[in-house]
């Protein structure tokens, strides 16, 4: 194995830079067999550093053409060259240094560095992506002006972008044009961008709070032109969001925007020049779902607000990244629930985080979110550093109000404007703006794992008291065994007969209720505390963690009767839904349980009625109604049993399928009555009252398809006919999971055949043939790896076939055969060498062996086979150490 012990990286070993950069100058010379890039960087040594360090560059895969400072070549033996550096031992305190080095784009597949995707040039430089362009201190904490001249052949390349504004194009000889870009703002390298295409832009205009008129511009090629709008409108939606919620004006006289095909990524925030992946960024009716619309809206969002929280004030090392990641996600996350439906929307990212956070705490890979070391930093971008992190804010917001966290936020941007700081920085922020201490608090930044929180009430009748004990603790993960309380906003109600109850803690001062005197956010700081609340009339059912409040598991010993009043009639939409959630969990544990006895699989009737009386409900939301229907899913099932012995995927999906056929032959008419109650003839809009329709409404046709040949009709018809995708998709799925396998092939082939032009369209066609849970799952998977469609060098593509498979479709990949965990590893294998990001990222469904039982062992032996090639990228070396730790 290559480097078979490779460096790891600490947290506590980090320097401050010994150079820092005041300008940098930089030239492409672009071609199509290469690249020149030359550069200027004026530097000047840290006086907060050892004044005898080197000047330490990184570089990746350069030829160095020309080396010199302040104008004078450096001979050989005045710099030292390896793999990843090139160090320069007596550099001037202050000087110019003059790098030139040869590229290759056409041939980097890694999607990293400077690169072609198709007949464009583009560049992805998070994290460590500009050590492949030039020799450069490329480290979050040095921050420099740009300046970027751009020159290729006008006739291919037309467009010729960077960050910062633009100067007016200039002729050169033979054909080529150039273009130069200045930054104001000083950035570190990895907000560095470069487009150079044939590409064509939609234009628009923003008027920012403080007068200034912005340019709008999103770049695609010519036949994605009509593609844009929904993207634009969420660009003007978000900048003005964010002046009115965080004060966040824009600081440039242009936004630009590039849709690129080939993207390891969603999207990248480069300052004024937004990378996208054309997934996250194109959209149309007819070939985009109401997922992909707020896909786009919550992307370019993100991105956007980047421009302050990642960009302004940027994070001082790697190990901080959530710094800007998990701040960034909070606002995206509630400028969608702003744009949509709050509930869902919280939904949706609650779903996230059990199947996805929860696991990975529960893994080999388990971290904080402020990690203490890597080896690959590619490895960190994960579901713990972005959705907890964001979580780990979201608290933060609970705990101070969102008064207090609005002047946190204020005092956090004015406070490290232009600087590259720390997590620490921004607690301190907040705490010094609210006088709040959350020392305590900080353990969220440090602590892995998933804290459990089991709570038991008692209501005295006699007192009209109820007392609530809330007990916290946290599993040992990698690396730290022990875990110390830590700070848990609860927030809750109590449920009575009529409604929600009034709620007064007996330790509460006059006037301390809070405005809605139905809800409070308790405090748990120890391992053990009980809160005692007067008053209380009745008996209650206690509604914990409202808006999931907290990213833990909750044990409470809820009756059937209590989940069921929870469902009906609980004030907080989130709770409402998570009861169903917890009331579907039962019942499948017992139809497991059945199943697993041979004996007679019995549903509770009061599950089913629940579930009809939402059904008939027409008031309530259909898109919550919708997910409440939607069962967990079975990969969920399976991280709960991983902890019971192991996960029996034979008998989860056994269970679940037998579940979802009798809720769909229970309440067939209820299904067909709300379908038909929500046929609309109204044009097409992703609104928030359509998209949570047509949720509804498809989700009661997978019903009816599920329960037979009449609803696999109406499945069909709704195909045939369908103006939107949104609705043609969900037939199309519901078909292919339930329908025989002539109308199933039929209506696959008839789909390609209708959109085979629309990349992004047959994604999705890749991804629903993958997710089949048919029993010649896996040879249709074979199949299309030698499918036209079907390109391994597209991330998208990969992530549609092959991430489909392995993570949603989790009877196949866990055959017993042991061929779904083959399959994985021959793609990960070759893509290794090509794109170590994508192939470590494909790795993890094959890094829980230890939770299946039965499959384990063959699951394990893909990873040591692995683990034995020749030579193994950095990126699936450290994913390979920890999962067979």
């Amino acid at each position: 194995m290559r480097d078979a012990q490779p460096k790891v990286i600490y947290r506590k070993e980090y320097q401050v830079p010994a150079f820092l950069l005041e300008r940098t100058e930089l030239t492409f010379e672009l071609f199509e067999d290469h690249a020149v890039v030359t550069s200027q960087l004026h530097l000047r040594r840290n006086p907060e550093a050892d004044s005898g360090a080197a000047l330490e560059l990184n570089g990746q895969e350069l030829e160095l053409l020309e080396i010199a400072i302040d104008g004078r070549e450096l001979a050989p033996d005045e710099y030292h060259r390896d793999d990843e550096l090139l160090t320069i031992a007596r550099a001037p305190a202050q000087c110019v240094l003059r790098c030139r080095t040869r590229i290759h784009p056409q041939d980097n597949t890694s999607l990293e560095g400077l690169y072609k995707s198709r007949t464009m040039f583009c560049t992805q430089c998070e994290a460590e992506g500009f050590r492949k362009i030039t020799y450069f201190p490329d480290r979050p904490d040095v921050m420099s002006v740009f300046d970027v001249t751009i020159e290729a052949d006008q006739a291919l390349y037309p467009v010729l972008l960077s960050n910062g504004n633009p100067a007016p194009p200039e002729a050169l000889a033979n054909g080529r044009h150039r273009v130069r870009w200045h930054d104001p703002h000083p950035k570190p390298a990895y907000l560095f961008a470069l487009v150079a295409g044939d590409l064509h832009y939609v234009e628009d205009r923003f008027r920012t709070c403080g007068g200034r008129d912005v340019t709008l511009r999103i770049y695609v090629e010519e036949k994605d032109l009509d593609k844009c709008a929904h993207a634009m409108d969420s660009l003007i939606q978000s900048m003005r969001w964010d002046e009115e919620t965080y004060g966040r004006e824009y600081d440039l006289d242009i936004f630009n925007i590039v849709a690129v095909d080939d993207f390891n990524m969603g999207a990248m925030e480069n300052k004024g020049l937004n990378i996208f992946n054309s997934s996250c960024v194109l959209c149309r009716p007819d070939i985009t779902t109401d997922a992909g619309f707020e896909r786009v809206q919550a992307i370019v969002a993100h991105e956007y607000f980047h421009n302050w929280s990642g960009n302004r004030v940027t994070c001082r090392d790697w190990f901080q990244l959530s710094l800007k990641e998990g701040f960034t996600v909070f606002r995206d996350a509630e400028f969608s629930a702003d744009m949509g439906s709050r509930t869902v929307k919280r939904i949706e990212d609650v779903s996230l985080l059990r199947t996805a956070q929860f696991a990975e705490d529960a893994g080999p890979m388990a971290h904080p979110v402020r990690p203490d070391s890597f080896i690959e930093i590619s490895n960190f971008y994960t579901v713990t550093i972005y959705e907890k992190g964001a979580e780990v804010v979201r608290m933060i917001h609970t705990l101070l109000g969102p008064d207090l966290f609005r002047q946190g936020s204020d005092l956090y941007f004015e406070r490290h404007d232009g600087q590259a700081v720390t997590c620490e920085e921004f607690v301190r922020a907040m705490e010094d703006a609210s006088g709040v201490d959350l020392s305590q608090f900080r353990l969220w930044y440090s602590q892995a794992g998933t804290p459990r929180l089991v709570a038991s009430g008692h209501y005295d009748a006699g007192a009209a008291r109820y007392t609530l004990t809330l007990r916290q603790s946290c599993p040992a993960t990698p690396g730290q065994p022990h875990k110390e309380p830590m700070t848990i906003p609860v927030a809750l109600g109590l449920l009575g007969t009529a409604g929600n109850l009034p709620l007064r803690l007996a330790d509460d001062q006059p006037g301390g209720e809070t405005a809605d005197n139905t809800h409070r956010v308790l405090e748990l700081s120890r391992e053990e505390q009980s809160f005692c609340f007067e008053g209380v009339m009745e008996a209650p059912v206690p509604a914990l963690l409202r808006g999931f409040s907290a990213p833990v598991t909750l044990e409470y010993d809820y009756s059937t009767a209590d989940l069921c009043a929870l469902m009906s009639r609980e004030a907080d939409g989130f709770v409402r839904w998570d009861a169903s959630q917890q009331l579907a969990l039962r019942v499948l544990s017992d139809t497991q349980g059945q199943l697993a006895a041979d004996s007679a699989v019995v549903v509770e009737p009061q599950f089913l009625e629940a579930l009809g009386a939402l059904l008939a409900d027409p008031d309530l939301d259909p898109a919550m109604v919708a997910e409440m229907l939607r069962l967990p899913a079975e990969g969920y099932l399976a991280e709960l049993a991983a902890g019971q012995g192991g996960a029996d995927v034979d008998i989860i999906h056994q269970a679940r399928q037998m579940l979802r056929s009798t809720i769909a032959s229970a309440h067939a008419d209820l299904f067909a009555d709300c379908y038909q109650r929500l046929v609309t003839s109204a044009p097409f809009a992703p609104t928030a009252e359509q998209i949570g329709a047509r949720s509804l409404r498809n989700m009661c046709l997978d019903y009816l398809a599920l329960d037979g040949a009449e609803g696999l009709q109406l499945a069909q018809s709704q195909f045939d006919t369908a103006t939107n995708m949104t609705d043609r998709l969900a037939a199309l799925q519901a078909i292919a999971q339930h329908g025989p396998d002539q109308q199933r092939d039929a209506a696959l082939a008839r789909f390609y055949a209708d959109w085979e032009q629309e990349t992004l369209v047959v994604n999705q066609w890749l991804q629903v043939q993958a997710a089949m849970p048919v029993a010649d799952a896996l040879e249709r998977v074979r199949a299309l790896l030698a499918h036209p469609a079907f390109d391994i060098r597209n991330p998208n593509k990969v992530r549609s076939l092959i991430g489909a498979f392995s993570n949603a479709n989790p009877v196949n990949f866990h055959r017993a055969d042991g061929e779904g965990y083959r399959l994985l590893a021959d793609i990960i294998e070759q893509l290794d060498s090509r794109n170590p990001q994508i192939a470590a990222r494909l790795l993890t469904p094959l890094t829980k062996w230890r939770n299946y039982r039965g499959r384990g062992e063959q699951m394990r032996a893909q990873l040591q086979r692995l683990a034995a090639m020749p030579t193994v990228s950095r990126d699936v070396y450290e994913v390979l150490d920890k999962a067979l730790a």
